[in-house]
């Protein structure tokens, strides 16, 4: 199988998961597609010298970090809870997404979450990887992992308790 096949199922196979990663970093469906789409053009320059890549996934999802942090860096933006305008565009991040306001209520709980925390449960919860991956992108260990994620959720938690109390 030709190097352009080869990456065009791993495209397939990963293109909505970054760009979903993107967008909930991001304040408009143009910036995700344009940071996702330079996500797999620097994916495919990598590819194309090493097509035996350990683990592409998370070599992708590391390239799209990186994106996202020159992005706001470029702008000299600081990432903050206005940013994330997560409330009003929940329906556009998917079907799935659009259908459970449950969802819509924790990504709304996630922007006054910092970034590594939202990153993390992005990672482990969302997109469902091993610590291992994680490990991979973020460049911690994977006990750095295990102690993030856990604190991470217990922030949303809080997040989402502080929520339903105001709503009483």
């Amino acid at each position: 199988m030709s190097k352009k096949r080869k990456f065009g199922k791993l495209y397939d196979r990963h293109v909505e998961q970054i760009y979903r990663f993107v967008f909930l970093k991001v304040s408009t469906r143009e910036v995700a597609q344009d940071i996702t789409s330079e996500t797999f053009r620097k994916g495919w320059e990598s590819f194309k010298d090493n097509p035996r890549m350990e683990n592409p996934r998370a070599y992708l999802y590391r390239i799209a970090r990186n994106l996202v942090i020159d992005h706001y860096r470029t702008k000299k933006e600081h990432l903050s809870p206005e940013d994330f305008d997560l409330k009003d565009e929940a329906q556009n991040i998917s079907e799935k997404a659009a259908q459970n306001r449950e969802m819509a209520r924790v990504k709304k709980a996630m922007k006054n979450l910092n970034t590594d925390y939202q990153d993390m449960i992005i990672y482990k919860y969302l997109e469902e990887m091993s610590n291992e991956e994680i490990a991979r992108i973020t460049g911690k260990s994977e006990g750095a992992v295990r102690v993030t994620a856990h604190r991470a959720m217990k922030a949303l938690e809080k997040e989402l308790e502080d929520m339903s109390d105001q709503n009483r």
